[in-house]
């Protein structure tokens, strides 16, 4: 991609990535599910994933998984608001780019 992918647009992509799973999910699998969408590496997720674990928008639980430990991650309530303002915000600021880009 070639526009920059700022810090809220992250936030909001790996919130709603976290959100599609009920109980939670691992970190790698964030991390492929967000590559499918733009290009990260590993080590700008997981800065990112603390972040929101900080401002409390994830919690964070360790599960065993094939004799190991797996860190999970979980949209908290105080996530779940943050998400959908973001996904507001988001659909205006889409709708104004495309009506600029369409001539409107």
């Amino acid at each position: 991609m070639v526009f920059n992918t700022g810090a809220a647009l992250l936030d909001a992509i790996v919130l709603a990535v976290v959100s599609k799973e009920p109980e939670g999910t691992y970190g790698y699998k964030i991390t492929q599910d967000v590559r499918e969408v733009i290009n990260i590496s590993e080590s700008t997720l997981y800065p990112v994933l603390r972040r929101l674990q900080k401002d409390g928008c994830l919690i964070v639980y360790d599960q065993e998984c094939g004799g190991r430990n797996r860190r999970y991650y979980k949209v908290t309530e105080k996530g779940s608001v943050q998400l959908n303002l973001y996904k507001t915000e988001w659909k205006a600021y889409s709708n104004k780019i495309s009506g600029i880009f369409s001539g409107r």
